[in-house]
């Protein structure tokens, strides 16, 4: 395989497998696809602007070793097509798991608290790293996103949330440890150690855990406003 396709492929290779079990029967990940795509395309929005400004400030950047050199708004294609492929099946999973075990009845307990904790960490971690640019943005954003969650949204459904972000790091170490490991120090993504904490999980920043989850989080608080929207105007259409 030519080097350069090395992205490409990984964005193909993610999604492979969920889309093809897109339809199988008990789960039916076909039917959320409604709400899914507008949520992924809302959020895929907010993250390619952060991404495109952190790109051109030399926060991070892509090899063009791996990459096969086509570009949206001066970002690789690749990396325009992650923000669809990886929630699209990570999603999958949270769909999966919930299928098979729909009740999370400690996690729906204690939820909040992880919510809170998070959002201490993330306080203390950009009160001391304001200066950081990536350390600083990721937990500004985390801190807006749980503290909607707590306040405002309080979806019923963080503790399923939970059960699966920390299913979600299978892939997640996988995926990431690719994207920051290949051909080091020709990374396939690499990051600016001054605009980060200089701490890594095996080749991955340690940010990329808080990340993941605001990315995963937006995706899914958007897919369940809207299903839980549609669903009642559904019910009280049914009703009339």
């Amino acid at each position: 395989m030519n080097d350069k396709y090395l992205y490409l492929v990984i964005n193909i290779g993610t999604i492979l497998f969920p889309f093809l079990f897109s339809f199988e029967k008990r789960v039916a990940y076909y039917k959320w696809w409604k709400f899914l795509f507008p949520a992924m395309l809302i959020t895929a929005t907010i993250f390619l602007i952060w991404d495109y400004f952190f790109t051109r400030n030399g926060v991070w950047g892509f090899s063009e070793a791996y990459t096969t050199g086509f570009q949206i708004l001066n970002l690789p294609i690749e990396e325009v097509l992650f923000f669809f492929t990886v929630p699209y099946a990570s999603i999958f999973i949270y769909a999966f798991v919930n299928k098979l075990w729909p009740n999370t009845p400690r996690l729906d307990k204690w939820h909040q608290n992880i919510s809170a904790s998070i959002l201490i960490i993330a306080l203390l971690l950009i009160t001391f790293n304001y200066n950081n640019a990536y350390t600083a943005l990721n937990c500004g954003y985390a801190i807006v996103l749980l503290s909607l969650q707590l306040w405002v949204v309080k979806g019923n459904y963080m503790g399923k949330f939970y059960r699966f972000y920390l299913w979600h790091l299978i892939p997640f170490f996988i995926v990431n440890g690719i994207l920051t490991g290949t051909g080091i120090p020709n990374e396939v993504v690499w990051y600016n150690n001054a605009e980060n904490l200089g701490i890594r999980m095996g080749t991955i920043p340690i940010e990329d855990s808080l990340y993941s989850l605001s990315l995963m989080l937006m995706n899914i608080t958007i897919y369940e406003y809207l299903s839980s929207k549609w669903g009642q105007k559904k019910l009280k259409t049914v009703a009339d």
